[in-house]
């Protein structure tokens, strides 16, 4: 995924599908300097974790 784009999914008041490693996720915020995005299992939303925004895929 770009950083564009993952931001746009942050902002955006709608759900949309996107997956880390498979797993459906929450994008909570973008650090678009550093390419990062604090994102937390729908499964797990007690949990955050950061991850390289290359590693998430928006489904369609």
């Amino acid at each position: 995924m770009k950083t564009e784009r993952a931001s746009e999914i942050a902002s955006s008041p709608e759900m949309v599908n996107v997956t880390y490693n498979g797993s459906p996720i929450y994008i909570e915020k973008v650090n678009e300097i550093n390419q990062t995005a604090y994102i937390h299992l729908l499964s797990e939303p007690k949990d955050q974790i950061k991850v390289h925004i290359s590693s998430l895929l928006e489904q369609h």
